[in-house]
């Protein structure tokens, strides 16, 4: 029985031809959520929510996107502030531009570049791969947020990746985690569009609570 069953919001999961769908759509579907995998524009745009996943390089994602008429789509669903989660490379395509084997146009929600890790103090292996935590800047509170009830910086999330999100606007920083003795933006926010360089479906219960929180925004 679908936990959501009196609010029943249309969640679309964006295909691409790219990203982690699946697991994504399993974690949603764990909680009873009306979730569908679309590259139609119409549906798209008719959904509460959206979900725009993502594992790969920048370059193909933004391909994925353009030759699928999808640009537009989800820039036309930034400017009107509905509930977007973007996950790993998604929530880099959020951004105005990727570093990753050249310059790339990103969708320019928020602004901001995608760069490669700097040269770690502590000479640990780029990729990330595995569990790390998850912190709010001090200035920021989860209240009310997909970060409700989150305990700060007490449970770890995994991550895979090579590059870091770097917004321009510190208002858009929303979490924040350390590694290599390098701080970094690891979620991103601006109203209701959040994008989170860990991947929440595959970060267990605490993963679970976050993707809960985002159905109950919409």
């Amino acid at each position: 029985m679908s936990a959501f069953k009196n609010m029943n919001p249309k969640i679309t999961i964006i295909d691409y031809g790219i990203g982690n769908i699946q697991s994504v759509k399993k974690a949603f579907n764990f909680l009873g959520a009306d979730v569908s995998v679309s590259e139609d524009a119409g549906e798209i745009l008719a959904s509460d929510a959206v979900i725009l996943p993502g594992v790969g390089s920048f370059e193909a994602g933004m391909r994925g996107l353009k030759v699928r008429g999808l640009v537009d789509v989800v820039k036309e669903i930034g400017a009107n502030n509905k509930p977007m989660l973007g996950i790993c490379l998604g929530a880099q395509l959020m951004l105005s531009e990727g570093h990753e084997f050249g310059i790339f146009k990103g969708l320019d929600i928020i602004s901001g570049k995608v760069a490669y890790f700097p040269d770690l103090a502590n000479k640990e292996k780029i990729p990330q791969i595995g569990w790390n935590k998850v912190y709010a800047p001090k200035e920021v509170s989860w209240k009310g947020t997909i970060f409700d009830s989150i305990p700060n910086n007490l449970f770890d999330f995994y991550f895979v990746h090579s590059y870091i999100l770097v917004p321009d606007k510190k208002d858009n920083i929303f979490g924040l985690t350390n590694y290599g003795g390098h701080e970094f933006c690891s979620i991103i926010r601006s109203g209701n569009i959040y994008g989170c360089q860990f991947h929440p479906e595959k970060s267990g219960k605490v993963g679970l609570e976050i993707i809960k929180n985002f159905i109950k925004i919409i």
